[in-house]
């Protein structure tokens, strides 16, 4: 509880990672609240039903809060004109502040009488997309910054973060947000493309950085390294060379 975890892929797609904390939370009997920006809807559903998770019943029944991030952006641009009691969390494309997705999350994640959910959590996919619909990174970095101190310190629930990153990219503003949020972060999950390219056996490696330096200034960060292979319905981590195609 109280933990902000960064989810980081690098040369690869690590929305396998999303999916897991996704199912893992729900299946916990957590309070869920999925601010989805990359895909719709029926696309998490999908893959969530392949992990023995239904989003459907999960909403029906108040254990999940969904934003569709790409509906909400179309509703927002070219839809009718919001009402001024219901305004849209995605106001920032006009106004250029996150104040409005802020309390949309904190009013989803607020304790309500008679649910005894186990812990409130907050799933972002993904932060990067929030600077592609222009929103400045001082903006991003306080928005996060509040929703730690809302769901973790307050309500002492976690944050778990998907952001993209490259080392070569020419995206300063990416690159700032992510470099940030690594040294707040008390997990780092990152997934990495593998150096040598395309392997039909393992399909990249995930770095795990737990930041024991971050809460006893005396600790080292334990990092641990392993390669994985995505099947259709779960993920096969092995140590380095120790792949099928190598034994």
């Amino acid at each position: 509880q109280g933990q902000f975890t960064l989810l980081r892929d690098t040369r690869t797609d690590g929305s396998f990672l999303v999916h897991h904390f996704l199912s893992f939370y729900l299946r916990a009997g957590c309070k869920v609240c999925f601010v989805a920006l990359l895909q719709s809807f029926s696309h998490y559903n999908i893959v969530a039903q392949k992990l023995g998770v239904s989003l459907a019943a999960a909403k029906e029944r108040g254990q999940l809060v969904f934003l569709e991030g790409l509906k909400s952006c179309l509703d927002l641009l070219f839809g009718e004109e919001e009402q001024p009691e219901q305004p849209s969390p995605l106001q920032f494309l006009s106004c250029r502040e996150l104040r409005a997705l802020f309390d949309f999350v904190r009013a989803s994640l607020a304790p309500a009488d008679g649910h005894a959910w186990k812990g409130p959590v907050l799933l972002l996919d993904d932060l990067s997309l929030l600077l592609s619909l222009g929103a400045a990174p001082v903006a991003v970095l306080d928005f996060i910054h509040y929703c730690r101190v809302s769901v973790c310190c307050q309500l002492k629930g976690n944050v778990v973060v998907l952001v993209h990153s490259n080392e070569d990219s020419e995206d300063e503003e990416n690159e700032l947000v992510v470099n940030s949020l690594c040294h707040h972060s008390d997990l780092i999950l990152w997934a990495q493309g593998l150096a040598t390219g395309f392997c039909k056996d393992v399909h990249g490696q995930i770095k795990i950085i737990k930041r024991l330096s971050l809460r006893q200034a005396a600790e080292q960060d334990v990092v641990q390294i392993y390669q994985y292979k995505i099947q259709d319905r779960n993920v096969t981590f092995f140590a380095p060379g120790l792949s099928a195609a190598v034994l």
